[in-house]
């Protein structure tokens, strides 16, 4: 799971906002600190949906210096499988068609596959990276 680092920043009037170092555009406030922080993940997950959407690459996590101000954000677990999944489908050279052939499914279920909208099946996404040379694997950790 990709997890980006969040910079938080007091606003001159009141509440804060914040940003995503190598993410351009990505910002998002909020009026206390809780509420801009829990706007941060909707802020990424709606940044990657747009360069899926565009066909654009999805820009892996920058090192960030670590500080009182960097907090990390994550996607929930599937999103971001489909998010490493068509950051290996980019990487691959392939294009759709050849991708939904080599799966065997149709190109309307792949689109849905990089879809964050979309409740994929997660075993759909796992054979997906399988034939891009990926294996999915999970993790499960201790809540913060």
């Amino acid at each position: 799971m990709a997890i980006y680092q969040a910079k938080l920043h007091s606003a001159k009037d009141g509440g804060f906002w914040v940003e995503f170092p190598g993410l351009p555009g990505a910002l998002t406030q909020g009026d206390s600190k809780e509420e801009a922080l829990a706007m941060a993940e909707d802020c990424l997950r709606t940044y990657f949906l747009g360069l899926i959407t565009i066909g654009q690459d999805v820009p892996e996590p920058p090192s960030v210096r670590a500080g009182r101000a960097v907090h990390s954000i994550a996607l929930p677990a599937l999103e971001s499988a489909k998010v490493e999944l068509y950051r290996s489908f980019r990487a691959s050279g392939l294009g759709k068609g050849q991708l939904a052939r080599r799966i065997g499914i149709s190109l309307s279920q792949l689109d849905r596959l990089f879809d964050l909208d979309h409740p994929s099946p997660l075993d759909q996404i796992e054979a997906a990276l399988l034939v891009l040379g990926k294996k999915l694997v999970v993790a499960v950790r201790d809540a913060a």
